[in-house]
């Protein structure tokens, strides 16, 4: 895999605190925090989506019209 793949330091450090958080977590709790995590991500593809729609003039009146 490419090396711009991989995870930075800070990256690594930010996946060992998500383990500890998770840990401890019942069932039930993780399953509600995956559920919220997949929503955010979902939410922040529609961010990436809209951005990108108005970086790129698609998001204008006579685009939508066509």
């Amino acid at each position: 895999m490419s090396r711009s793949f991989d995870l930075s330091l800070e990256q690594q450090f930010n996946v060992r605190s998500f383990e500890h958080q998770i840990k401890d977590m019942s069932h039930e709790q993780t399953q509600e925090f995956l559920v919220n995590l997949y929503r955010q991500m979902m939410l922040q593809e529609n961010s990436y989506k809209n951005l990108l729609k108005h970086q790129w003039g698609m998001d204008t009146p006579e685009q939508q019209a066509a």
